[in-house]
């Protein structure tokens, strides 16, 4: 393929299912990869696993998690990355209140609960809008089931021992475009400003309507940034 290939990697708890909609309309003519970030249980190591079965340079998009892992990749390979975008995610270290609460699910999931846990965090990955919205809500479980409880433990222990990334933002010299849902309420707008300040000449979108999970709240506007962001 002529364009350059298109590296996806998405946020705890979520599979490719998250980034369907933006594969269909992107991947015409392009390599689309979806990462895979279950495997182990620290950033570092997720970044080193991504990077091994990576295309030698693509453009890097990451969700949440996803975008903690592609600023761990900005530090350790940037390089090898000629795009990047960050969506519904920060650069800051968790909180102790933040880490004391993945510690809460983390004992739930080994406790043999973790099929409640979708059902816990649901109101807070999604616009209010969307709150009573059955058919995205089965997609986030579907989510959730095909990732498991091993897996999501691994997922918590690598975020909550995250560095801050804020320190390493103004190295990074490739384009880049940072998409927040205006009603993420996990990540919300301010802590997308923040990254798109310390990135040199970063663009930043705003998805009127959508929340946490921006690429299934509201595929249509997402993709349509992501494509400008490759085609910038």
């Amino acid at each position: 393929m002529s364009s350059l290939p298109l590296l996806l990697v998405p946020g705890l708890n979520c599979t490719a299912a998250l980034w369907a909609d933006q594969v269909a309309a992107l991947g015409a003519g392009r390599t689309v990869i979806v990462a895979d970030h279950t495997n182990a249980a620290s950033i570092a190591a997720l970044a080193t696993a991504v990077l091994a079965e990576a295309p030698p340079r693509f453009a890097l998009a990451g969700l949440s998690m996803g975008g903690y892992v592609a600023m761990e990749i900005m530090r350790v390979a940037p390089e090898r990355v000629e795009r990047l975008c960050l969506v519904d995610t920060q650069a800051r270290a968790d909180t102790a209140e933040a880490s004391d609460q993945r510690r809460q699910t983390i004992a739930i999931a080994e406790a043999g609960g973790f099929a409640k846990i979708a059902a816990m965090q649901y109101p807070r990955l999604v616009a209010p809008a969307r709150i009573d919205d059955v058919g995205l809500a089965a997609k986030v479980r579907a989510m959730a089931d095909a990732t498991g409880a091993a897996a999501f433990v691994r997922q918590q222990t690598a975020i909550m021992h995250r560095t801050d990334s804020r320190p390493s933002l103004g190295a990074i010299r490739c384009p880049t475009t940072v998409i927040v849902g205006a009603d993420d309420q996990l990540t919300p707008p301010p802590l997308a400003r923040e990254m798109a300040d310390l990135i040199p000449a970063a663009r930043l979108v705003e998805i009127p309507g959508a929340g946490h999970l921006s690429p299934l709240e509201a595929p249509v506007a997402v993709s349509a940034a992501l494509a400008d962001w490759l085609g910038a």
